[in-house]
């Protein structure tokens, strides 16, 4: 028994080490298009109006992606499914690094966003499986994961521009070494049944029959509270969105920053956020993901008023540092519990609330630039400080409901 239970722990830890591989790659790959965006957007002869309208193409992508492989890993299995979609994002990268007009841009920024969505959903879904098998909270860490794996991007693509390699050849490269990672990192993955059989029936015998029929795909409606848990994903990703798009502009436009310190606001902001992912996971374990929820987006939400009425650099960071500590935790709350809400359907649950949560990082743009027609920049701010206390105040809707009802409520009849 003990032979057997060191193995399980041995799978499990295999496992976690996968998932932290593919989160960092996603955020490696996403961070390397990111980098190269100025370049790209020269060679292929654009303004930086074209450019913010075929980033629409790349949510959009990403957006369609995560619906059809939400169904697709509760079908085949993340096992399956996780590394092929590593394999078409990183292949998708070498598209914009040779796009030479604007069509040719937009096709490839919708694919590679089509295969960021793929891989966003797969390893998440791949994730709540291993927070599963552990027992405990594991999901923020993953998500710090991929703010490091963007970090690591931003120093490759500085120096492999410091050496004056065009797009096309870093891309291709790092399209290579996401493809051999992708591979490697597959064989460690969890296998569909230990993440689908019931706990419940390996204890009392119940025989692989009853895993068997446990993956048996069940046609399904998406219970109301998903959808909430989608809602809630929008409105904290639009506040995460907003600090990535305006923080900077804000120091310099409304504080009168220099550039370099203006660059600050975001580094603070994203700093807080690595770091408190990094930690959430505990906090989460010792308190509960409904007090993390609620304390940490009331935490965002002080902070961001903080900065949003401070007539001081200083403080304005500071702001934006708690803003991002506070917000850190709570959108892989959300991701945790949908996955954990119905395994059997983790894959489509998480497709839902990471597709209505990207959208709403894409609008923070998208809202916030038509405000400040009729308000200065910071006072829109208190639109996403809104959102931070709806959030803290139905926190509650992370208890989960008993199993029986929602399997019942979720079949068709």
């Amino acid at each position: 028994m003990k032979t057997v239970e060191n193995s399980v722990d041995s799978t499990l830890r295999g496992a976690r080490r996968a998932t932290f591989g593919y989160f960092a790659l996603n955020g490696f790959l996403m961070g390397m298009w990111i980098v190269h965006i100025p370049a790209i957007e020269d060679r292929a002869g654009i303004s930086h109006a074209v450019l913010g309208w075929l980033l629409l193409l790349l949510g959009a992508g990403a957006f369609v992606g995560m619906q059809i492989v939400g169904p697709l890993t509760d079908r085949i299995g993340a096992r399956t499914v996780v590394p092929v979609s590593a394999a078409l994002c990183s292949a998708a990268l070498v598209l914009p690094g040779v796009a030479t007009n604007v069509g040719a841009l937009g096709a490839a920024l919708l694919v590679l966003g089509f295969g960021n969505g793929c891989l966003d959903v797969s390893m998440n879904a791949h994730a709540v499986q291993v927070e599963h098998g552990y027992r405990r909270p594991v999901m923020s860490a993953f998500h710090a994961t991929f703010s490091i794996g963007g970090v690591l991007a931003a120093l490759v693509g500085a120096r492999t521009l410091s050496w004056g390699w065009s797009p096309a050849v870093t891309l291709a490269v790092i399209a290579v070494a996401g493809l051999a990672a992708a591979v490697l990192a597959a064989p460690a993955l969890l296998r569909a049944e230990r993440a689908a059989g019931d706990d419940a029936n390996r204890e009392s015998g119940a025989g692989p029959d009853a895993d068997a029929r446990a993956t048996v795909p069940v046609k399904r409606r998406t219970p109301r509270r998903i959808w909430f848990l989608a809602a809630l994903a929008l409105m904290l990703m639009l506040c995460e969105g907003v600090a990535n798009d305006w923080s900077v502009l804000h120091a310099r436009d409304v504080l009168d920053a220099p550039a370099a310190t203006a660059a600050l606001a975001y580094g603070a902001f994203a700093t807080a956020m690595t770091v408190g992912r990094l930690l959430a996971d505990r906090v989460a374990a010792r308190f509960g993901p409904v007090a993390v929820l609620r304390y940490g987006a009331g935490v965002a939400a002080v902070g961001l008023t903080v900065t949003a009425l401070s007539p001081w650099v200083p403080m304005a960071l500071i702001g934006w540092t708690v803003f991002g500590a506070g917000l850190s935790g709570c959108i892989p709350q959300l991701f945790s519990a949908a996955g954990h809400a119905d395994r059997d359907a983790a894959g489509v649950n998480v497709s839902r609330v990471a597709g209505l949560g990207y959208l709403g990082m894409l609008a923070g743009p998208a809202v916030i630039g038509p405000l400040t027609h009729f308000v200065p920049l910071n006072l829109t701010f208190f639109l996403p400080v809104a959102f931070c206390v709806v959030a803290a105040c139905t926190a509650g809707v992370l208890r989960p409901s008993p199993a029986p009802s929602d399997v019942t409520s979720a079949v068709r009849p």
